[in-house]
C-alpha cells in the first residue's frame, strides 16, 4: 500500500505537481520504508513554512502499518488536535490528518503508483506552494526569461510549461521575438526543468554566449545570475518561487504559541473518500476513518500502546471516564442480581 499525502493549508485548486492524486489538489504519493516531512532539502515532502522544521517528522512504514514521530521539532507534530510525544510511534490510519507547524496534512493509505524520481516531485511540490503564496500577494510567480539589455530591451518570455522548449529568435513564431536583423529566426532554444534553465544554440549564425563563453548546439545549464547574449540583446532567467524557496529553507524556525489555533483548510471536506479505501465504509464519519488492515504484531509494544490510548481529536472510541462508569454500572448490576438470588434463597 502507498502512502499519498495531501497538503490542506496553504489551500487551493491546481494540478498534483506529484501526481497520483486527485485532480485539484497538490499532494505526493509515496512508498519507502521512512518519509521525512520537514522545510529542508532531502526531505520527501518539502513544506516551505518557518513554522516547519528542517527535519520536522518522519513517517516510517512498519508492514502495512505506517506510524508518525516527531523527529524533535521545534512547534511539535499533532495526529489531529492532539500533540504526539517526541520520538514517540503513533499509528496512522486512512484519512488521519497531521500537523506539522502550521501546514495541515491529510493521509490516504490505498493503491497508487509512486512517483519515480520522489525527490523532483517533492521540490516541484515545494515550488508550486511557493508560487501559491506569492501569487496570494499579488506577486507574479511564474519563471519568466527577460531582456535587461539591448534594442529589445523589456521583452519579457515566461516560461511556464517543464520539459518544452521554448525559442528565441527573430521569427514570428517565435517563443520570444527579438527585431535585431543579426538574430537568427530561431536562435536558441530554453528549456525549464524544476528551478533549472538550459539553453542551447540552434546553429544561429552569429552564435551567442553565456557569460562571454561560446554557447554550444546542446543543452547547457544556465544558472542564476549568468548572463546570456543573443547579438546585441542580453538575457537573465528569473524563478520568484525558487529564490522565496531558498530563502525560506535558509530561515530559522519561527516559534508558534503554544496556544495557536491552526485550522486546516477545506476542514469541512474529507480528505479521503469511499471510493478510494475499501476499508472505510460510508456509514463511517469522516472524523473517524476506519484503520487500513495491519498486525499488531508489526507495531512495537510503544506503537501498541499508544494504538490502544483513546485519540481525542478524532472522537470515537471509549475514553477513561466513560469506562469507569460502565464498570461501576456492571458492579451495580452483579450486587443487585446477588441480591435478589438471596431473597430467593430464603424464601
Amino acid at each position: 500500500m502507498a502512502l499519498t499525502i495531501v497538503v490542506l493549508s496553504p489551500g487551493g485548486a491546481g494540478n498534483s505537481p506529484g501526481g497520483a492524486g486527485k485532480e485539484g489538489e497538490l499532494s505526493l504519493t509515496l512508498d519507502a520504508p521512512r518519509i521525512i516531512l520537514g522545510r529542508a532539502e532531502g526531505c520527501e515532502v518539502r513544506l516551505p513554512d518557518t513554522s516547519v522544521s528542517p527535519r520536522h517528522a518522519s513517517i516510517r512504514q512498519r508492514g502495512a502499518t505506517y506510524l508518525l514521530l516527531d523527529e524533535g521539532s521545534e512547534n511539535g507534530t499533532f495526529l489531529g488536535k492532539t500533540r504526539i510525544a517526541p520520538r514517540t510511534a503513533m499509528p496512522l490510519r486512512t484519512g488521519d490528518r497531521i500537523r506539522v507547524g502550521r501546514v495541515w496534512l491529510a493521509l490516504r493509505i490505498e493503491p497508487a503508483v509512486p512517483k519515480a524520481f520522489p525527490a523532483a516531485a517533492a521540490k516541484e511540490l515545494a515550488l508550486e506552494l511557493v508560487a501559491r503564496g506569492l501569487a496570494a500577494q499579488g506577486e507574479d510567480p511564474t519563471p519568466r526569461v527577460v531582456v535587461v539589455d539591448g534594442p529589445d530591451r523589456g521583452r519579457t518570455l515566461h516560461v511556464e510549461a517543464p520539459g518544452r522548449p521554448y525559442f528565441v529568435g527573430r521569427a514570428q513564431d517565435a517563443d520570444l521575438t527579438l527585431d535585431d536583423p543579426d538574430v537568427s529566426r530561431r536562435h536558441v532554444a530554453i528549456t525549464r526543468r524544476g528551478d533549472q534553465f538550459s539553453v542551447q544554440d540552434l546553429g544561429s549564425r552569429s552564435g551567442a554566449s553565456l557569460d562571454g563563453v561560446p554557447l554550444p548546439q546542446f543543452d547547457t545549464i544556465w544558472r542564476p545570475g549568468q548572463v546570456l547574449a543573443i547579438s546585441a540583446d542580453r538575457l537573465v532567467f528569473e524563478h520568484p518561487a525558487a529564490e522565496a524557496l531558498a530563502e525560506i529553507e535558509r530561515s530559522p524556525c519561527e516559534p508558534l504559541p503554544a496556544d495557536a489555533a491552526v485550522e486546516p483548510a477545506s476542514a469541512e471536506e474529507p480528505p479521503a473518500s469511499s471510493s478510494t479505501s475499501s476499508s472505510a465504509p460510508s456509514s463511517t464519519p469522516a472524523s473517524t476513518p476506519t484503520p487500513s488492515p495491519a498486525s499488531a504484531s508489526t507495531l512495537s509494544p510503544l506503537a501498541r500502546r499508544a494504538a490502544a490510548a483513546p485519540r481525542v481529536a478524532q472522537g470515537g472510541g471509549w475514553g477513561f471516564t466513560e469506562a469507569l462508569i460502565a464498570l461501576l454500572a456492571l458492579g451495580v448490576l452483579a450486587l443487585s442480581i446477588a441480591g435478589l438470588m438471596w431473597l430467593l434463597g430464603r424464601g
